[in-house]
C-alpha cells in the first residue's frame, strides 16, 4: 500500500518536524461533492448545537449536563441524581452506537458530526480561507516578515476568532448550568456571577487556544477515538480507502504524460500529483492507508476526483471502501461482530426506554428513623419516618399528603399536613404512621404509602413497620 520500503511513516506524524517541534499545517482549500454535502450537515448540525440550550420542552432546558449540581436534560427529559443509573444506560447506549458506527463506517463520526471538525473546518478555516488566502497565500504570510499586511490580518483573524470563541463558551456554560442562569449572569453582571463569569472567560481561552494554535492537534493528542480504530477496524469497514490496487498496478504509481497509455505500460492510475496530501487538514498521505490521524473528512476523495476528471481516468481512485472491497471485490457484508454489537445496541436501547417510560415525576423515599423503636399509644402502634419527595417537573404541587394504600391506619405529618413541594423542588420532613396492633400479622409489617397532590396519586412507596412480636 505505499512506495516505502517499510512502514517508517507510522513512526512520526504530519504535524511534527525532526527536531520535534510543531509543524503547522496549511491545507488546500477543499472544494467538491462531498464537501458540499459535508456543509449542509456541518451547518444544521451547528444550528442544533446553538439552539439545544435555549430551547425549552414542558419547561425543561432540551439539552442540559449540569455536573456541578448533578442535573442533567437529555431531549426535555430531566434526570435528576436518582435517576443516574437512567444518565448511565444512556451514555452507554450513546458509545455502543459510536463503536458499531466505526464498525461498519470507520472513523465517519469525526469527519462528519465531531463538534471539534465542525467548528475547525467548517467556521475557523473557512475564515481563514478569507482572510490569510489559500495553501500558498497562508504559507507564504507565515514566513513573512512582520510588516503592515502580516499585522493587519493577524489582528482581524485573531479579533473574529477570539469573538467566535466567545460566543461559543457561552453556549457551551448555557449546556453546563442552564441557560436561565447564562441570561441572568448576562442581566446581573460578572461582580454578582463572578464564578460563572471566571468560568466563561476560562472557556473562551481554552477554546480559542483549540482553535487558533492547537487546531489538528485535539484529535491525534487529545481524542482517544482514533486509537480505537486498532480494535474497531477490521477489513471488512468502510473507510476513505486509497485503492492501491488500481493505483499502483504493475509499475506502480508514476506522474501523468498524456502522450503515453498506462494500460500498455503497466502504470497505476495515481499520477503522484500529492494533490490528496495537500488537501489533506490532518497532513498525512492517504495512499499509505488506514492512519491515526484520518478523520475521513472525505477532502481527498473530493481533489483525488477532481484530478481523475481533469486526466480523462475513472474517479473512485480514493473513495468509501473496505479493505475487502479493494482486494477481493468483495460486496459490503454484515458480519457476525457488527450483528453483535448491534444486538447489544438494542438490549440497551429497550432497557433505557423501558425504565424511561417506568420513571416517574415524582419520587418519594420514606424510611423508618434510625435507632427508633414502636410506641404504644392505646390500642395504636406507631413508628417515625423521615421523608423525601424530589418533584422532577416543572410545575408546583400544592395540596402534597400522603395515605396508607392497602392498610387501615393513620399518617400525621410533623408540621402541615398538606404542604407543597416547588418545581425542581426536594420538601423533607418527619411523619408518624399509626396502625391498630390487631391488623398486625408479625412484627415487621411492608406498608404502601401513597403520595397525593389533592386528589391525584403522584407515586407510591414502601417501607416497613415495626410491631410488637406478641398480639394478645
Amino acid at each position: 500500500m505505499s512506495n516505502l520500503p517499510d512502514e517508517a511513516f507510522r513512526d512520526t506524524i504530519g504535524t511534527i518536524d525532526e527536531g520535534g517541534n510543531r509543524k503547522f499545517i496549511f491545507p488546500k482549500k477543499p472544494s467538491g461533492k462531498f464537501y458540499e454535502y459535508r456543509k449542509i450537515v456541518s451547518y444544521i448540525l451547528l444550528a442544533i448545537l446553538v439552539a439545544n440550550p435555549f430551547i425549552k420542552v414542558n419547561g425543561n432546558q432540551f439539552m442540559m449536563f449540569n455536573v456541578m449540581e448533578r442535573r442533567f436534560n437529555i431531549f426535555g427529559f430531566p434526570f435528576w441524581p436518582q435517576d443516574f443509573y437512567l444518565f448511565v444506560i444512556s451514555m452507554l447506549v450513546g458509545i455502543v452506537f459510536i463503536i458499531l458506527f466505526t464498525v461498519v463506517f470507520g472513523r465517519i463520526f469525526c469527519g462528519w458530526i465531531c463538534p471539534q471538525t465542525i467548528f475547525l473546518e467548517m467556521v475557523f478555516r473557512r475564515i481563514e480561507y478569507w482572510i490569510d488566502g489559500d495553501r500558498g497565500a497562508q504559507s507564504r504570510l507565515a514566513r513573512q516578515e512582520w510588516n503592515a499586511e502580516k499585522i493587519r490580518k493577524r489582528l482581524i483573524k485573531w479579533t473574529i476568532f477570539f469573538l467566535i470563541s466567545f460566543a461559543i463558551a457561552n453556549i457551551f456554560l448555557a449546556y453546563l448550568v442552564g441557560s436561565d442562569q447564562l441570561f441572568l449572569m448576562v442581566e446581573q453582571g460578572p461582580i454578582e456571577q463572578a464564578s460563572n463569569f471566571i468560568a466563561l472567560l476560562i472557556f473562551t481561552g481554552v477554546f480559542y487556544f483549540v482553535f487558533v494554535w492547537f487546531r489538528e492537534q485535539v484529535c491525534i493528542i487529545a481524542c482517544p477515538y482514533g486509537r480505537l480504530q486498532g480494535v474497531l477496524l477490521d477489513d471488512k469497514s468502510i473507510n476513505v480507502a486509497y485503492d492501491f490496487v488500481r493505483g499502483e498496478k504493475e509499475a506502480g504509481r508514476a506522474k501523468f504524460n498524456k502522450k503515453e497509455d498506462r494500460a500498455t505500460t503497466g502504470k497505476g492510475d495515481c499520477i503522484d500529483c500529492h494533490q490528496c496530501v495537500h488537501v489533506c487538514p490532518m497532513g498525512i498521505d492517504i495512499r499509505n492507508g488506514t492512519q491515526l490521524e484520518c478523520t475521513n473528512c472525505t477532502a481527498c476523495i473530493d481533489e483525488c476526483d477532481t484530478i481523475m476528471e481533469s486526466v480523462g481516468l475513472p474517479k473512485g481512485l480514493i473513495r468509501y471502501a473496505s479493505e475487502d472491497e479493494i482486494v477481493k471485490k468483495a460486496p459490503f457484508k454484515f458480519t457476525a461482530r457488527m450483528k453483535g454489537y448491534t444486538a447489544v445496541l438494542f438490549i440497551l436501547l429497550s432497557v433505557f426506554v423501558g425504565m424511561l417510560f417506568l420513571r416517574t415525576d415524582v419520587q418519594a423515599v420514606v424510611l423508618r428513623l434510625p435507632g427508633q423503636l414502636f410506641q404504644h399509644k392505646g390500642e395504636m402502634i406507631s413508628n417515625v419516618y423521615t421523608y423525601k419527595i424530589v418533584n422532577k417537573t416543572m410545575k408546583d404541587y400544592h395540596d402534597i399528603h400522603f395515605e396508607l394504600i392497602d392498610q387501615k391506619g393513620n399518617i400525621k405529618n410533623v408540621g402541615n399536613q398538606h404542604f407543597k413541594v416547588l418545581k425542581e423542588g426536594i420538601s423533607q420532613g418527619t411523619l408518624f404512621i399509626e396502625i391498630d396492633k390487631v391488623l398486625l400479622e408479625s412484627d415487621k409489617t411492608k406498608v404502601k404509602i401513597g403520595v397525593y397532590n389533592g386528589t391525584e396519586l403522584l407515586e407510591t412507596t414502601t417501607t416497613n413497620f415495626l410491631g410488637p412480636r406478641s398480639f394478645n
